[in-house]
């Protein structure tokens, strides 16, 4: 047993010994150290100072190239109430009617007044409005005074002398005396004015009204010459024709005034435009959402205790764009009349298409820098220097550039390399990323790493993994900005809804729906719910 140590020993010291005897051994073993230490140098000189190639990848496989993207739209759409409270229409109408009547009636229905004067003056008071189901009623109180001037007909004195006089030729003398009197009698009228409404919406973009009125006076009498005659009587033919006339005019004044196609008008206008998203201190590209109104749609009005109700919708069409637009968006002729909507409903649909020029920043954002496997194990470590995608079928190419280093030798030997990673794009919509499952390395890629062979084989496995978990594309900050830029624009309609009309609009969720893509162009689909809806509590004269 001694001997085999003393063997050992000796066997082990044997360079030591050589090493002191022999000047070739220690000549031979110097150059060995002087060209370890310089091709070491050198290769840290090189990967220091010259890295081979860039950071940007080349695909090892050859892509086939897809049909390209058809241009998309997605139909959008705003269905808002417009609530127009009853105080608001009242309030308009009482400034718009005339408060006062003064006339005078050219035909008294009593004969005995032919050759009088019935002068009439007659006051309204405040108007009150009130709604039920598919009817609006606007009632106004009359107070007035009757003043009659002026003689009694001389026919119809010689009538009432002439029938007195058969009874009691006294009295028949007595009475045709008055027929010569001068008359100066004064009576109080009551009464109220009743006009109902049942509005409808035309397609010409106009109110028909629907008005009828209705005349109430109060009976008062009063005596002429021993005759009992019913004021009232005597002044509704001047009043009734007043009130027939007014409500005309307000009718006619109604149905030809373009109000609605006015306001819609300007909403139309507004609405036909290009919106900037991404861009700026952002980050992300710069894009553009384009809007083109292409559809109005409005429900008959409805009617309870509180409004009138209109229900107006607007369909568009949107897209997402590289470059600003100028949409062309002719005004409908015709309004679509359709049964009622849903109050008070936003949507607004975005296909989104981003470049793979845009996505390769983000993708490198996430990988570039990063080293695998993380924890430092394994022979090689593989340094990602850059990424790039493609696309091929159904799936996604993300084509690394990577750099391996291996650490079994105390040489550090290092090479670069593209490796070819294939993933099927999954969309996250809860998370909103797109996330790439199934990756696998093309087979291209299987000697990707020359000379460091099995042991860069062997880190494979690690980065495929990791990048099972890092493989994703962040796609919140562009739903993010859409939801911003969308929710200014709508704080754009609030502020420009002038004086006494408040409108609440806002999107209350944005959530991705579906992807596809081309060779270049990665898109996806993304929708914004919310609603809207307009409160009139203010209206102009009418």
């Amino acid at each position: 047993m001694r001997g085999i140590i003393e063997t050992l020993i000796f066997a082990l010291t044997a360079p030591l010994r050589l090493f002191g005897s022999s000047p070739r051994f220690r000549l031979a073993l110097g150059a060995l150290v002087i060209v370890a230490v310089f091709f070491g140098a050198t290769l840290w000189a090189l990967d220091r100072f010259f890295p081979t190639g860039g950071s940007a990848p080349q695909p090892t496989v050859q892509l086939p190239q897809l049909p390209a993207l058809q241009p998309m739209t997605r139909a959008s759409y705003v269905i808002a109430p417009v609530a127009v409270s009853l105080a608001a229409i009242g309030r308009s109408l009482d400034a718009t009617a005339p408060r006062d009547l003064v006339g005078k009636n050219a035909n008294p229905v009593s004969k005995l007044l032919s050759q009088a004067d019935i002068g009439i003056t007659v006051s309204r008071g405040a108007m009150s409005v009130s709604g039920r189901p598919n009817e609006l009623t606007v009632v106004t109180p009359l107070t007035g005074a009757v003043h009659i001037t002026g003689q009694i007909a001389g026919v119809a004195g010689n009538v009432v002398g002439g029938i007195a006089g058969l009874l009691d030729s006294g009295l028949g003398k007595g009475l045709g005396k008055i027929t010569n009197q001068v008359l100066d009698q004064n009576a109080s009228l009551r009464g109220e004015v009743t006009v109902r409404s049942k509005p409808a919406i035309t397609a010409n973009w106009r109110l028909q009204p629907n008005l009828s009125s209705q005349l109430s006076l109060g009976g008062t009498a009063i005596q002429v010459a021993g005759i009992k005659l019913d004021v009232g009587n005597e002044a509704k033919p001047l009043i009734d024709q007043t009130v027939s006339q007014q409500v005309a005019a307000l009718e006619s004044r109604l149905r030809n005034d373009p109000f609605i196609e006015r306001a819609t008008r300007e909403q139309w206008a507004k609405m036909c435009r290009s919106l900037p998203l991404g861009g700026g201190a952002t980050g992300l590209p710069e894009l553009w959402l384009e809007m083109k109104p292409i559809r109005a749609a409005a429900a008959q009005p409805q009617i309870d205790a509180k409004d009138v109700t209109l229900t107006i919708g607007v369909q568009a069409e949107t897209r997402i764009s590289p470059t600003q637009t100028k949409p062309s968006c002719p005004f409908p002729a015709q309004l679509e009349l359709v049964p009622p909507m849903d109050n008070g409903k936003l949507a607004v649909g975005l296909p989104i298409d981003m470049p793979f020029t845009a996505l390769n920043k983000l993708l490198e954002a996430q990988l570039k820098g990063k080293t695998f496997p993380e924890d430092g194990s394994g022979p090689v470590s593989v340094e990602v220097l850059g990424a790039k995608l493609g696309a091929a079928g159904d799936r996604l190419l993300i084509s690394l550039l990577v750099k391996a280093h291996e650490k079994k030798s105390w040489f550090g030997f290092g090479a670069q390399a593209t490796l070819s990673i294939w993933g099927k794009p999954v969309l996250d919509a809860s998370n909103q990323i797109l996330r790439l499952t199934d990756l696998s390395l093309a087979v291209e890629s299987q000697a990707a790493f020359g000379l460091l062979g099995a042991a860069a084989q062997a880190a494979v496995p690690y980065l495929q993994r990791a990048l099972a978990e890092k493989a994703v594309i962040d796609l919140k900050p562009f739903a993010a900005d859409a939801r911003a830029k969308i929710a200014a624009t709508l704080a754009e309609f609030e502020k420009s809804a002038g004086a006494g009309v408040n409108v609440a609009a806002k999107v209350d969720t944005l959530k991705l729906t579906g992807i596809e893509f081309d060779s270049t162009t990665l898109r996806v689909i993304a929708e914004a719910d919310g609603s809207a809806k307009v409160a009139v509590s203010d209206l102009p004269k009418l």
